[in-house]
């Protein structure tokens, strides 16, 4: 199956999970319709600089960011990091994240959100 650009189902949210600013989120694929695996989440998340998705805890699931674009100031569980383009994080088992964009160009980033 083929789906293009500008089939993608978009949202703008504000605040996302407390945080700061505006984040795009463009799906790729509709988790029960389009995906049949445990998929609760597979997009690409644009953050505008100084914009960020507040923390937040993945129990019984797995987020993996990839970043695309941009440079992300993550926080891991508790240790802040800085990410760049090709980098990843992964949060679990009940560990929590948040991500950021201090830079001055937009933050893109793959999410993929899956349950076990």
């Amino acid at each position: 199956m083929i789906k293009k650009t500008a089939d993608y189902k978009s949202e703008i949210r504000e605040k996302m999970r407390g945080g700061e600013g505006s984040v795009k989120i463009e799906h790729f694929w509709s988790p029960g319709t389009e995906l049949r695996a445990n998929t609760r989440l597979f997009a690409k998340l644009t953050l505008a600089p100084g914009s960020s998705i507040g923390f937040h805890n993945h129990e019984n699931e797995e987020e993996v960011f990839v970043i695309l674009k941009g440079t992300a100031e993550a926080d891991d569980n508790g240790k802040t990091v800085i990410l760049k383009t090709g980098e990843t994080i992964l949060t679990g088992n009940g560990a929590g994240h948040s991500i950021r964009n201090p830079g001055e160009e937009d933050l893109e980033v793959l999410a993929v959100i899956s349950s076990y």
